[in-house]
């Protein structure tokens, strides 16, 4: 098997972002930027591909380095992330040990106020423990995603037009495609810290947002999930605008997907 990373980045230098972020394998990188271009170069003894786009939107990006993509794995990745060494022999190992597995999460050091999840038991991924995993977190067989015609949504993420939520929309796919996906308890580098594209605190459109993500994932059961997401992070992100408020935003955002 080979692996091969998939970078979405934006207004890079793609000629150095190989050293920077410590790549060891065979990579895509797309780059939003404001010019159409390709280039490509050797980093390590590894092909890196580079693709820039006159474009925005960080599911658009995925999407064209899955389509590009040749290894048999799958990396997501990001601009900011910087790699242990061993990473792609660290996956490798992984899937071999697991051949009835589609799709691995892994984890990722990122800061405190970031950290969504963190597995330090290996474990099953089912629609009610997929929302809180990046997609830096994510390797997949790429035949499996193919066969399965699962893409990322234009629709959520940096640069489209809500806020976030297209790794949580992935995975549901993957899910509602019969993919076996699998946490695992090991470490493939770390998230360095920079300012969020998307997020701009506990606003309005934030809670909007998430009604509009609640209604594609959750379906008929999506005010069930709204009103459990109020009740275990009110404390913290309903400190400008009180629960009730933040729940009726969510239905707003419910009846827009509806539309």
């Amino acid at each position: 098997m080979t692996v091969e990373t998939l970078v979405a980045a934006v207004g890079q230098e793609t000629q150095t972002l190989a050293e920077r972020m410590h790549l060891e394998t065979d990579a895509i990188i797309i780059n939003q930027c404001e010019e159409n271009a390709y280039q490509e170069y050797t980093h390590k003894g590894h092909t890196i591909r580079c693709y820039s786009f006159r474009e925005r939107g960080v599911g658009l990006s995925r999407n064209n380095a899955l389509l590009r993509a040749r290894g048999d794995i799958v990396v997501f990745s990001d601009e900011d992330i910087v790699y242990e060494e061993g990473y792609g022999e660290k996956i490798l190992q992984a899937f071999a040990e697991r051949p009835d597995v589609d799709m691995l999460l892994f984890n990722m050091e990122v800061t405190e106020e970031r950290a969504t999840y963190h597995t330090t038991k290996e474990h099953a991924i089912h629609f009610y423990n997929c929302g809180r995993y990046p997609t830096y977190s994510f390797a997949v067989r790429r035949e499996k995603l193919h066969k399965a015609n699962v893409t990322f949504s234009l629709l959520f993420g940096g640069g489209a037009k809500y806020s976030n939520g297209e790794d949580s929309l992935f995975l549901m796919d993957c899910l509602r495609n019969h993919l076996k996906i699998v946490a695992v308890p090991i470490s493939l580098g770390k998230e360095e810290v920079r300012p969020s594209t998307w997020f701009h605190g506990y606003t309005e459109k934030f809670f909007f947002d998430r009604g509009v993500l609640y209604y594609h994932l959750y379906g008929k059961f999506r005010h069930l999930w709204a009103l459990r997401f109020l009740l275990a992070h009110g404390k913290v992100m309903c400190q400008e605008i009180p629960r009730k408020k933040a729940y009726d935003l969510m239905k707003q955002g419910f009846a827009e997907a509806a539309k």
